[in-house]
């Protein structure tokens, strides 16, 4: 069974990209493919601040993505450029540990004024590991979804149907990807 990883670069726990990857998994999943889910803000801070290669929760994010065909890798657009702690993370993989996969960037924004941070700071960075093949990128703005916040102090995210036919190309281009292994 073919595994994707989708690796969440945001700091926050409420972000309206978590509607985005709530998306992208369920599609996935609906799919038939395998999914993980890596959350930089769920892995330790001391380990990422202090670059702990050998921590058991490092460690066993890295073997999700050494394990994985395809990385979605969805982050937040701040100040030009994806977040620091996705940064911190990707430091710790290995030094080729997309060589071989699928990238699928989605990204989300306060504004369309920075949406060449994918091609410009993130392709790179990424190509100096090994990446080289990707799907379409999917670029949001915060406008695109709607964050609610329920009774029980959950979030719930409306993702607006143009948004949706992006993430589903995606989607439809790593089913694509698979099936003609």
């Amino acid at each position: 069974m073919s595994r994707v990883v989708i690796l969440s670069g945001s700091p926050s726990a409420n972000s309206r990209l978590n509607g985005l990857t709530n998306y992208v998994r369920q599609a996935l999943t609906e799919a038939g493919l395998q999914t993980a889910f890596i959350q930089v803000i769920d892995l330790p801070p001391e380990d990422l601040v202090y670059a702990k290669f050998n921590s058991p929760s490092i460690i066993a994010a890295n073997e999700l993505i050494e394990a994985a065909d395809a990385v979605v890798i969805a982050s937040p657009v701040y100040k030009a450029s994806y977040p620091g702690v996705l940064k911190a993370y990707i430091d710790l993989l290995p030094q080729k540990g997309f060589e071989n996969k699928l990238i699928a960037p989605v990204f989300i924004a306060g504004t369309m004024a920075h949406m060449l941070a994918v091609d410009y700071a993130l392709k790179p960075m990424l190509a100096s590991m090994g990446a080289n093949h990707y799907t379409k990128t999917v670029y949001a703005t915060d406008n695109n979804v709607t964050r609610v916040e329920t009774e029980d102090g959950q979030y719930q995210f409306t993702v607006e149907a143009e948004i949706e036919a992006r993430l589903q190309g995606v989607v439809n281009e790593l089913v694509n990807y698979f099936n003609k292994e």
